[in-house]
């Protein structure tokens, strides 16, 4: 077939028997050989599936964009008119006794069966919101599924297929134990053409790609295409250790770059989807940001490490346990929590109800508390903090800082930077481009909360403040900045 590259099988060196040293015999060269994956292929080849989706949505009252309004004096009007009656868009007798047009799109993935009664995973992207799934074998048998649940952070669906005999299944393995160069083997639907199987390495472990609040992909360079989504990637034990999702490609096709969704993360999703047809996952009601090596500096952290709380749900399990804005949080339920990006992804895999144990670092100092989960709401979005665009710049203020100038609030001020009631801090009124502060994002209309964690009111709290850390040794100050709506974040500036 014209365009369909062949690929070669991997070869791995094999390693002969090293003399001891001072034997006096020479060594042995290493002995290239070929490794067959014809065996595992063949074992694991029957619970791997091709799924197609299709769905039937009504056509007759599609809106198309930018159509002419045209009049019946417009030249060619008539012309128009009929040609939108005959497609019952013109609201004449023929269009409106039109009976409904319907469009059909169809969508082809991959897929694996993991229990024998038909309990298959795939890609929630794959099925879509199809009205109609067909799983498909590798022996040509063809069964018609039901979703039993569906994930959109973690891009998962569960479906469930009949069969008068038990199916073959495989079963998952621990993605926690794959190392970066351990072989792995991809099976799939690349294109439409039916069970293929590639293979290749883990290239990367813990990819965050910016698909979703729990990003944690395995990157293997094992040929991944279009139709490969929802398909299993094994390790050599036959074991799924992830699910194929994503590819980074300027052409559409395998560039070696694949992500698949660990293991470690799915059977938990899985899991959930099969019992409760939802995911359940635990809630802290917190809003964190990343720690640079500033923050951490300021923080008296030592390391950059953790995920520090810029904010707390009033009504979330995190304020009646006593964290607080400021705190590091750097372990949760036993597990480290190295960096911001791993806090979502340990709550939302922890029980909900459950009492966990959270270590926090607090102006230099280790606290342990203990928090009773929550759930996460649907309507709960896990997000880090972020700026917000402010008014142009103000008339100089009172005080010079860090690059700032700042301002007492007023009634002025208030208005000109539409600040909310309630919101506290000193007005930044000018942001010096040159500064670390404007390379921080600090902007204009925004407000000084705190200065090394703790509260200022004034122009000459932040200037005390700042003079004090100075004494004390430190090259950052880390500031509680807050936009005019009350939504705070913590910034480490240099005060050089």
């Amino acid at each position: 077939m014209a365009g369909v590259a062949t690929l070669p099988l991997m070869t791995l060196p094999v390693l002969a028997e090293t003399p001891l040293a001072g034997s006096g015999v020479a060594g042995s060269p290493l002995v290239t050989g070929q490794i067959s994956l014809a065996d595992l292929a063949e074992r694991v080849m029957p619970a791997v599936v091709n799924i197609s989706a299709v769905t039937t949505s009504d056509t007759r009252n599609r809106t198309l964009p930018n159509l002419p309004q045209l009049g019946p004096d417009t030249p060619f009007g008539d012309l128009f008119e009929e040609f939108f009656n005959r497609r019952g868009r013109g609201g004449g007798e023929q269009g409106q006794n039109q009976a409904p047009q319907q469009r059909r799109s169809q969508s082809a993935g991959s897929g694996f069966v993991i229990d024998a009664s038909g309990i298959v995973v795939t890609n929630n992207h794959v099925i879509g919101d199809a009205n109609e799934i067909t799983v498909i074998f590798n022996s040509g048998l063809r069964l018609k599924a039901e979703v039993i649940g569906k994930d959109t952070k973690v891009d998962l669906a569960v479906l469930r297929v009949k069969h008068d005999k038990p199916l073959e299944f495989v079963k998952f393995g621990d993605s926690d134990k794959m190392r970066i160069g351990d072989p792995v083997m991809a099976i799939g639907n690349p294109f439409g053409l039916g069970g293929s199987v590639s293979s290749g390495i883990v290239s990367a472990r813990n990819r965050d790609i910016q698909q979703g609040p729990y990003d944690t992909y395995i990157q293997t360079d094992a040929a991944i295409n279009k139709g490969n989504s929802g398909g299993p990637l094994f390790n050599m034990a036959g074991e799924v250790i992830g699910i194929n999702t994503a590819i980074l490609s300027p052409t559409g096709g395998s560039v070696g770059i694949g992500f698949a969704v660990p293991s470690s993360l799915a059977t938990n999703v899985v899991d959930q989807l099969r019992e409760f047809g939802e995911t359940r996952r635990g809630w802290l009601g917190v809003r964190i940001q990343s720690v640079d090596d500033a923050t951490a500096e300021a923080l008296g952290l030592g390391t950059a490490r953790g995920a520090l709380i810029a904010g707390i749900d009033d009504k979330g399990p995190a304020k009646p346990a006593g964290l607080e804005v400021g705190d590091v949080v750097v372990k949760f339920d036993g597990k480290e929590v190295k960096d911001s990006r791993d806090l979502p992804r340990i709550v939302a895999g922890t029980a909900v109800g459950k009492d966990v144990p959270v270590v926090v670092v607090r102006k230099g100092k280790e606290e342990n508390k203990t928090v009773k989960l929550g759930r996460l709401e649907d309507g709960e979005k896990v997000q880090t903090a972020s700026n917000r665009p402010t008014p142009e710049p103000a008339k100089p203020a009172v005080t010079s800082a860090l690059g700032l100038e700042l301002s007492a609030q007023s009634d002025d001020l208030k208005k000109r930077y539409s600040i909310k009631d309630g919101t506290k801090g000193v007005v930044i009124t000018k942001v010096d481009p040159n500064s670390n502060a404007a390379d921080k994002r600090i902007q204009i209309g925004e407000l000084v909360v705190e200065v090394g964690q703790e509260a200022v009111n004034s122009p000459e709290d932040v200037t005390k403040r700042l003079d004090a850390l100075k004494k004390e040794g430190k090259k950052s100050a880390l500031l509680l900045v807050s936009n005019a709506q009350g939504e705070v974040r913590f910034v480490a500036v240099t005060m050089d």
